[in-house]
């Protein structure tokens, strides 16, 4: 069954739903003609911008925050799929309020399956991040206890039909907050380009690639799983001298002219990001697009045979880090600014 099939006539509901990746989410989604999509955010201003631009009747917003389970429960009434992608990302802010973190990534994902399982939705995927791999930070160590959480509720559904599944990808380009359009204000202001450390590397995907992910897990997931995407992984520092040489004249100034500073790691950051721990990769299947981690036994007294994707053959990475990833080339870095535009 392709996309088209899978989502036609589904009534969906998008949690964060006008982030960056919520808002290109409901926009693909609509192209798969649902019978509706429920567009819940506290973000007032974006759910009625996001109306607007889209003008479709086939969405439905909703003002609500996944910390009030009770707004919740109302939301997935008659709901057949969730895609959970409201969290709170940043990893400075979650570091300085780690609490907050814990209640909007930890406890109101829990809500989110509690309400999920409460109205029996068919599905429901989470929405994670390499920084979930090994965590040195807040956020990521929230995101890490939300993936758990949900592949945990897979195991104490009982009778009811809803399966739980997480999708985990890295830096989404020019995604609110992320470093492109950060560096894009430096070099508007004339510089310096700040850059953590020089040897920093991170996996970096488009918008549109994140989303295709998520959609074909709505659509692959049986239980249980993560989904990660396959991507490339570039130094921040090569990432930052080509951007300079992109955007540099276009605001009247030459590449020379902006100041590359290095500033030193902040609060809770890695020098590289992990998709997949060895441990993890033991249980891991691929196709050309993504691997798909099937589950890991929790308790002997809970016999489960895990479903093996069908498309997919078993395999033999040991693990996925930017670390020992091929990198980029300043050209190929190049090609991907530009397609972005």
């Amino acid at each position: 069954m392709d996309n088209k099939s899978f989502y036609k006539d589904k009534r969906i509901l998008v949690t964060g739903g006008v982030g960056s990746i919520g808002r290109e989410l409901v926009k693909k989604l609509l192209n798969y003609d649902p019978f509706i999509i429920r567009v819940f955010d506290n973000n007032e201003t974006g759910l009625f911008d996001l109306e607007n631009e889209l003008n479709s009747n086939k969405i439905r917003p909703l003002v609500g925050d996944i910390r009030d389970k009770e707004r919740l429960l109302m939301a997935f009434d008659g709901v057949d799929i969730v895609f959970h992608a409201s969290a709170l990302k940043h990893v400075p802010l979650c570091e300085s309020n780690p609490f907050d973190a814990v209640k909007t990534n930890v406890i109101g994902t829990q809500n989110v399956l509690d309400a999920a399982l409460s109205r029996e939705v068919e599905k429901v995927i989470n929405i994670s991040t390499d920084k979930a791999v090994s965590p040195t930070n807040v956020m990521g160590a929230t995101k890490l206890l939300a993936e758990r959480l949900t592949i945990s509720a897979n195991y104490y559904r009982g009778l009811k039909r809803t399966v739980f599944s997480s999708v985990r990808f890295g830096n989404v380009m020019n995604s609110r907050g992320s470093v492109i359009p950060l560096f894009k204000s430096q070099i508007r202001n004339g510089g310096p380009v700040t850059v953590t450390d020089n040897n920093m590397t991170r996996f970096f995907m488009d918008i549109p690639s994140a989303v295709e992910l998520i959609i074909n897990a709505g659509r692959l997931s049986q239980g249980r799983e993560i989904f990660i995407l396959k991507m490339s992984a570039m130094k921040i520092s090569d990432l930052a001298r080509v951007m300079v040489e992109e955007y540099a004249p276009q605001h009247g100034y030459q590449p020379g002219d902006i100041r590359i500073k290095i500033i030193g790691k902040r609060g809770g950051e890695k020098l590289f990001e992990e998709l997949m721990t060895k441990e993890e990769a033991e249980y891991a299947y691929e196709n050309n697009d993504m691997f798909i981690i099937l589950p890991q036994r929790i308790t002997h007294e809970i016999p489960f045979e895990p479903k093996k994707p069908r498309t997919f053959k078993k395999s033999v990475i040991e693990e996925f880090s930017s670390r020992n990833a091929e990198l980029l080339s300043t050209e190929e870095i190049r090609t991907l600014i530009r397609k972005i535009g």
